[in-house]
This record gives C-alpha cells, structure tokens and sequence, in this order.
C-alpha cells in the first residue's frame, strides 16, 4: 500500500501527532497537494498554527473548534505563500488578534537569476502564488518563535519558493513543501531556484532531526534517508538532462516529454518548469548554453 492510500485522515478533523503538537487536515485535495494542506496547531494554552492553508470557512472554523477551553491563537506562523498554505492567514488574524509571521511577502528571498527572469515576463507556476501575502512580522533565518514554554525556530530553506521557512520545534521539523514524504517537492521558476533547493536541502541533512511533519502527507519517520532520497533524485535528473542534450540542442517541452513519459496530463506543466529548474541551475554552472538567451522558450545545448 503507498502512502497515499496509507495517509488519509478526515478532513477538520483534529490528530494528536505527539505532546503539544495536533494535525488538522484541510479539505483541499489535488494532484498538487494529495489528500490536502496539513495545519498544525503546536502547544498548549499560548498556540501557535503552522500554515493555515486556503481561505475555506469550514477550515477556519476546524482550526477554532480545535483549541481547548482557555486556549488561544498566540501566533500564525506561514511557510510559504502558496495558495495552499498562507490565505486563511489574514482571515484567522483577524478573528483571533495573533500576529501573522514568515520570511517576507512572495517576492522575499527569490535568488537574482529569478529576479530577472520575473522581470523579463516570467509568470508563476504550479501551485497559485498568494500574491496579496505580507506577513505583519517578518522572520530572519534562525529567529525564535516563543509559544508559552516552547521555542520554534526559523529556518530560511528557499529553493522550493524563495520565501520558504521550515520551522524547527527540538528534534521535530516542520517542512512545509520542502520535504514531504509522498512526493518530491515542485521547483518552478521564478519563484523556486533549484540550486536553492539543493542548498537547503543539505542544510536540513547536516542536522539530526528524528521527524518531519510536512505540508502536506504523513509525517516522515527516517528524515535522513528522505534528504538523501531528494539529493539523489535531482542529481539523477540532471543526468537524464544532459543524457539527452548530449543528443543535440532542445527545447523545454521536448526534453519534459523525453523525460517525463508515464505522468498524467495534468502535471505536465509542472514537469516542464521543474526541467527549467534544472536548466537554470546548469547554465549557471556552465554546463549547459541557452539560445537566443536563457527563457522558457530557449533551445538548450550541452556545452
């Protein structure tokens, strides 16, 4: 049985995952995010939420529902902005008076390559940018968040989206679409960078974290063999890049359908702006030549 079918709990219902940590499931499902976008409410009495998702009613309510007699919303803290992830923010500050907290609005952190490529007419894709996003306390890297007697500390881990954060809780990690356990996260330009990805990713493999509670799926058990599993995948797909540019110059689509031969139709467009991840992060090593110049509608050769 795969995760997938494994990992299916009802949506607003509320899952204790361990002290002073609970799981409500929103009832978003997609292709993009399986059975839906996991909110966390971490502590007791003073509680923080962790990524209260799309702006559905019946979630608000589920997330209020939820707190015990005498609890409170103390702080909303926001991985990413996402459609799925970060819109029920603003609502739930408003009903609750906690703050809103994260790395920046959905332009913060994008590397300078994604600058320009946003500058020159690169829109977004995949997931739905929440643009009207802008937290009212911005996060640095390595910020602590005190809830009650518990310290949550921020982890800048751009790569997936720029303004990424993982949010650290003892030897318990919650990675937002950095990690997850059914899929491999999506990188899609301009707002991921794949050698962002890369980068945070081994970051997250130097420490020694026993869980991680992602955004979305089951929570990961062997948080190391997973890293080690992404690192692997994308260096493998980088292979299967230069394997076929090796055979002469193409283009995004062309390459995405040499690669990807077995993916429903629907994630096509996904697949492609993950194969732009990588050919950004190859020309930016040298290894591949875009022509006329780096865009989505380039021919790419190897160099």
């Amino acid at each position: 049985m795969s995760e997938a079918q494994e990992f299916d709990p009802v949506p607003g219902a509320v899952t204790g995952l361990e002290p002073g940590i609970r799981r409500i499931l929103a009832p978003n499902p997609s292709p993009m995010t399986q059975r839906g976008t996991n909110t966390y409410l971490v502590g007791e009495g003073d509680v923080a939420v962790i990524d209260p998702g799309p702006a559905l009613p019946a979630h608000a309510r589920a997330i209020l529902e939820a707190l015990a007699p005498g609890e409170r919303v103390a702080a909303i803290l926001v991985t990413h902005s996402h459609l799925d992830h970060s819109p029920l923010a603003r609502p739930l500050a408003q009903g609750t008076g906690a703050p809103v907290l994260a790395f920046g609005d959905s332009r913060a952190g994008r590397s300078p390559v994604m600058r320009d490529l946003a500058r020159d007419g690169l829109s977004a894709g995949g997931e739905g940018v929440d643009t009207a996003f802008a937290p009212d306390e911005t996060l640095a890297d390595g910020a602590r968040i005190d809830i009650g007697a518990l310290a949550i500390e921020a982890l800048w881990t751009p790569g997936h989206f720029g303004n990424h954060l993982c949010f650290g809780l003892g030897d318990a990690v919650f990675t937002g679409d950095h990690v997850m356990g059914w899929a491999s996260s999506l990188v899609s330009p301009p707002d991921g960078d794949l050698g962002d990805f890369m980068a945070s990713t081994a970051r997250l493999a130097s420490r020694a974290d026993r869980i991680f509670y992602p955004g979305h799926g089951a929570p990961v058990d062997a948080p190391a063999d997973r890293l080690r599993w992404l690192l692997d995948h994308r260096r493998g797909r980088e292979a299967e890049i230069l394997a076929h540019l090796a055979a002469g110059p193409r283009g995004i689509k062309a390459l995405t359908r040499a690669i990807y031969t077995d993916i429903p139709g629907a994630l096509i467009q996904a697949a492609e702006r993950n194969v732009f991840a990588h050919l950004i992060d190859l020309h930016a090593k040298g290894r591949v030549a875009a022509e006329p110049r780096l865009a989505v509608n380039a021919m790419f050769h190897a160099t």
